[in-house]
């Protein structure tokens, strides 16, 4: 396939995204594992993970504050945080690191190494597989004779929909 079919085929599916139908699925995955994996999925962990969920833009801790006081009245820094945390372990969302905020986790049911790229006009944070780039990682990471406990990768630039406009 070309690349110009992958950017149309690309274009035509963030068009054909059913965003509610892709909260609704994350959250009730994040459940199913939770319960699997006998850990609790608080009401207020449930709120931040939805509220992160919001849409594809990553959110920085104090926004999900924001967002969450109208919910949670007593919710202060550490009740965002805890909540992170717990969702970060349990592989629910992700950490940003470049923009020190979240995004949630395409892929919560194993665990994955990650390729996220971040548009720097629309701030959406698409999740990416990418096995050949990690595995040319790996390879990289292993004659340097260097063990990591965890890989990503993030790549700024300008998404196939704002390049359009």
């Amino acid at each position: 396939m070309s690349s110009s079919t992958e950017v149309s085929d690309s274009h035509l599916h963030s068009l054909e995204h059913d965003h509610k139908k892709c909260v609704s699925e994350a959250l009730s995955i994040a459940e199913h594992l939770c319960v699997i994996r006998g850990v609790q999925l608080t009401p207020i962990r449930h709120q931040v993970l939805e509220l992160i969920w919001a849409s594809h833009k990553a959110v920085k801790a104090y926004d999900l504050l924001d967002r969450l006081k109208p919910l949670q009245s007593a919710a202060k820094p550490a009740t965002i945080y805890r909540a992170l945390d717990f969702l970060i372990e349990q592989g629910l969302i992700h950490r940003v690191e470049s923009l020190n905020a979240f995004v949630g986790c395409n892929c919560s049911d194993h665990q994955h190494e990650l390729l996220l790229l971040i548009c720097k006009r629309c701030n959406e944070v698409e999740e990416r597989p990418a096995p050949q780039v990690m595995q040319a990682l790996s390879q990289e990471l292993s004659q340097a004779g260097f063990v990591a406990h965890s890989k990503a990768i993030e790549a700024q630039g300008i998404c196939v929909k704002c390049r359009e406009f």
